[in-house]
């Protein structure tokens, strides 16, 4: 199944050049006509050809639809580039000309190669009934953010004055992870929440015995440093600590197209407490809410580092808002670093999650309900 969603994706192509050929269809209503149209008769093609063996998660029409529109992105961006040409001029004139900034062009570089390897993987283990619990929520991660921070700066930016209809086509987008992100965090996880033996050993250890703990905790607390620094920066803090941030090391936070300082704004209101979260979750034993909140936030930060790491160093960002070369490697590690550690921790979760697993009570332990327990008992009365 998984081939014929890649070869039928491919067929936007088609769509795209017609449109790029057909002044009638280059209008800003007929744009968002044709793209509603488009979106619905791809979910009809998968719908009935899975009529016979329907799939037995209804996430797996999702992932198809939106590896469709994932040909789209990439195919933006390559044209925005100047690797490609006649397919999408319209788009760039009357559908949104937002696109074209630095920032939506590595956005759309995410969707169309990251996003679309994901979506493959994520429907041959639905077609296989295997579980992609981890991966989806690591994808509903990242395009919830991809979309929070886009919409957002769209209208926050400079672009907030040229919304065309085509823009509605994006809260689609939007509403389609969170929904995925719902119905994946209320799903039975893929692993046991309850250890046993391991779990108690691994949960007696004490923080200074976890060496690798102790240097994630220093890199979330870090991060969290790095997090109110950019957050006082968009939000225009007089301090001086943030003022020389941003002249010496990012001025790209100031980029009018809006998308930088919308994102520095997420992290900020919604990134940090996360990351003081498991800072507690790595101290405090028993938190089995970390396998999963890890992933889902190792997502939406390295596509937004991704996209901020990308659009700084892009020639469509103006001069004055790139990095300045006297401090380039200094940011960039910074930034990268940043984006690695949400990834390290969730591997960390992930690979060895005993510390996290409630302790299951063993025979002889008080208030046990166990059968052999209790005959003991009878026993010796």
């Amino acid at each position: 199944m998984e081939t014929l969603v890649f070869l039928f994706s491919f067929s936007a192509l088609g769509v795209l050049y017609a449109m790029n050929t057909i002044p009638e269809f280059q209008e800003p209503y007929v744009i968002l006509e044709i793209g509603v149209a488009v979106l619905v008769i791809v979910f009809l093609f998968y719908f009935l050809i899975t009529r016979g063996n329907p799939p037995k998660d209804v996430l797996f029409f999702v992932f198809a639809v939106f590896c469709f529109t994932c040909v789209i992105d990439l195919i933006s961006a390559l044209e925005y580039d100047g690797i490609i040409s006649g397919f999408m001029e319209f788009y760039q004139k009357t559908g949104e000309p937002y696109l074209g900034t630095a920032y939506a062009i590595m956005m759309c570089y995410w969707d169309g190669i990251a996003h679309f390897i994901m979506y493959l993987v994520m429907i041959s283990r639905i077609t296989d009934r295997k579980a992609y619990r981890t991966l989806g929520l690591f994808w509903a991660g990242s395009l919830c953010a991809n979309m929070s921070v886009f919409i957002a700066g769209i209208v926050a930016g400079k672009y907030g004055s040229e919304i065309r209809p085509a823009f509605w086509l994006n809260f689609l987008f939007l509403l389609m992870p969170v929904w995925g992100a719902v119905t994946l965090f209320t799903k039975p996880k893929d692993r046991p929440l309850i250890g046993g033996y391991n779990a108690q050993h691994a949960q007696s250890m004490a923080l200074i015995w976890r060496p690798l703990d102790i240097t994630l905790v220093l890199l979330l607390l870090a991060a969290m440093a790095f997090t109110i620094l950019r957050g006082l920066v968009a939000l225009d803090s007089p301090l001086e600590a943030c003022s020389i941030y941003l002249r010496h090391y990012e001025p790209y936070l100031k980029d009018p197209v809006g998308y930088p300082r919308v994102m520095m704004l997420h992290l900020f209101f919604y990134g940090l407490p996360l990351l003081g979260a498991f800072v507690y979750g790595l101290l405090k034993p028993g938190c089995t809410w970390m396998s999963d909140w890890t992933v889902f936030f190792a997502g939406a930060v390295i596509q937004c580092q991704w996209a901020h790491i990308g659009g700084s160093l892009h020639p469509r960002t103006t001069a004055p808002f790139r990095i300045p070369n006297d401090a380039f490697w200094c940011v960039l590690t910074a930034n990268l670093l940043y984006a690695a550690t949400p990834i390290l921790v969730a591997l960390r979760v992930q690979s060895n999650p005993y510390f996290f697993l409630k302790i299951a009570p063993f025979p002889g332990q008080t208030g046990l309900p166990n059968s052999e327990e209790k005959d003991t008992k009878y026993k010796d009365k």
